[in-house]
């Protein structure tokens, strides 16, 4: 899934990754509208995860969606 689809289907979507990214705040998710980046930067920030990792797990989870 492309992030065009993911910015489409972004409310949809916003309940499955607060049920696997829990710490994160409904803020974080509407303020992101489907950015990958600054939701990659947010998982950073909060679970003191590497830009890598990150950005491997936003990568993993739209993987997920297919």
């Amino acid at each position: 899934m492309n992030k065009d689809i993911i910015q489409g289907k972004w409310t949809q979507l916003k309940g499955q990754m607060q049920a696997r990214w829990g710490d994160l705040t409904d803020d974080v998710f509407d303020v992101s509208e489907g950015n990958s980046e600054y939701l990659a930067g947010k998982l950073q920030e909060r679970y003191g995860w590497d830009r890598a990792r990150a950005e491997r797990e936003v990568d993993d989870f739209a993987k997920t969606l297919h």
